[in-house]
């Protein structure tokens, strides 16, 4: 009389189980949907989605489903308060992010304190990783590797293109002056003086600002062959705007950061005005794929997932940091925060194997040591890769 009943509580453990195989996993994506940096926020959100597409295609991760839960920070207290909702009734493993490095600085600060892991895969400011947490990780470059190659940039290609020695340049500095833009020109700042350059100016200014007819004009005056912005999209259109309105044609405009590197501000400023602008930022799309393996199998997918070319490489090294980081958490034998944070300090991923073309391995302090950026110019219209040497399709143009 008792097989039954223990034949039916083995069904019913057997069809829990199968339950449980199937089950979410549930990952926070909080980016800036909405605001003034939503053009960006969005792009890299859309990274960070590919890649569960592919894992989930593959069988998700421990043999769970991916299930992203949005989070929109629009600005640092609601980055705040987002990261607390996706953690306390979200429920979320862990958090990916979030673009605007002020806004991941708040959000992170949050998820140390209720100790989860969050996955910062686009936010470029010093003080992002350098605060000793615990649970964050940053797999993409930061301030230091733009400022560098920057002064690179003007060191090797631009003052021998204008016959000049690099101390014979003026140059120009200006940034929006949040934790991202104060971060790049202080690097900038070190290297150009390492260098012996010439800075004949370093002015911030508010991201939101809606006039820098009074920055062209100080560039201007102090005959700024070189100007070096750090920016976002916005600031990044009005300077370009209003110096060519100013009739203000510097040697080189070298941008730093998303605001160049998007076919929009292109558009919005102009070809012709946009055109030999030079600009530092993540891996784009015109680089040489040798140097990049699976780029043209991302751009296949996102076009065939939003029906239009990817719009800046920040989704692309979105994805390629969720993918790493997703496939780590695959290999782990739970969810749990310091199972996480252990399978995530065992990527060891080479220089030259992924879709951005830097490998991935943590240091000490959360920070990918791989990480890499490099230099492009907007040539007939496209942003094409000019630096360094190894993933340029095109010469650098200087023009005299």
């Amino acid at each position: 009389m008792k097989l039954p009943v223990l034949l039916k509580i083995t069904a019913a453990a057997i069809a829990l189980s199968a339950s449980a195989a199937h089950a979410d996993v549930k990952f926070g994506a909080l980016y800036p949907f909405s605001g003034q940096l939503a053009l960006l926020g969005e792009e890299s959100a859309r990274g960070l989605e590919i890649a569960v597409d592919e894992i989930n295609a593959a069988g998700g991760i421990q043999g769970e489903k991916v299930v992203l839960v949005k989070g929109d920070a629009v600005d640092n207290n609601q980055a705040i308060g987002e990261a607390r909702r996706l953690i306390s009734l979200e429920k979320v493993s862990a958090i990916f992010g979030t673009y605007s490095s002020a806004r991941s600085i708040a959000a992170s600060q949050v998820a140390e304190l209720t100790g989860i892991p969050y996955f910062e895969l686009g936010a470029v400011a010093d003080e992002v990783t350098g605060r000793g947490l615990k649970y964050l990780f940053r797999t993409n470059p930061y301030a230091k590797d733009m400022g560098k190659l920057v002064i690179d940039m003007v060191v090797d290609k631009i003052a021998p293109g204008l016959g000049k020695k690099p101390e014979e340049l003026k140059i120009g500095i200006i940034y929006e002056d949040s934790s991202y833009g104060t971060s790049v020109s202080q690097h900038e700042t070190t290297y150009a003086k390492e260098k012996g350059l010439n800075v004949v100016l370093s002015s911030g200014y508010p991201a939101a600002t809606v006039d820098m007819s009074s920055l062209v004009l100080q560039l201007k005056q102090a005959g700024a062959d070189v100007v070096l912005q750090t920016s976002y999209q916005n600031d990044s259109v009005l300077f370009l705007q209003q110096a060519n309105e100013a009739g203000y044609k510097p040697s080189a405009v070298i941008g730093g950061g998303g605001g160049y590197s998007m076919q929009p501000t292109a558009d919005a400023v102009g070809h012709d005005v946009i055109e030999n602008v030079l600009d530092v930022d993540f891996t784009q799309f015109l680089v040489n794929t040798k140097a990049t393996p699976g780029l043209e199998a991302f751009v296949e997918a996102y076009k065939k997932k939003y029906g239009t070319g990817p719009r800046s490489g920040h989704s692309l090294n979105n994805y390629v940091g969720a993918k790493a980081l997703l496939e780590s958490i695959g290999k782990a034998k739970d969810f749990e925060p310091d199972t996480i944070v252990e399978a995530v300090k065992a990527i060891d991923i080479p220089d030259g194997s992924t879709a951005a073309g830097y490998g991935i391995k943590f240091g000490e302090n959360g920070q990918n040591e791989r990480a890499a950026m490099m230099g492009m110019q907007w040539q007939g219209g496209k942003l094409i890769a000019v630096y360094p040497d190894a993933a340029a399709v095109s010469k650098l143009n200087v023009v005299k």
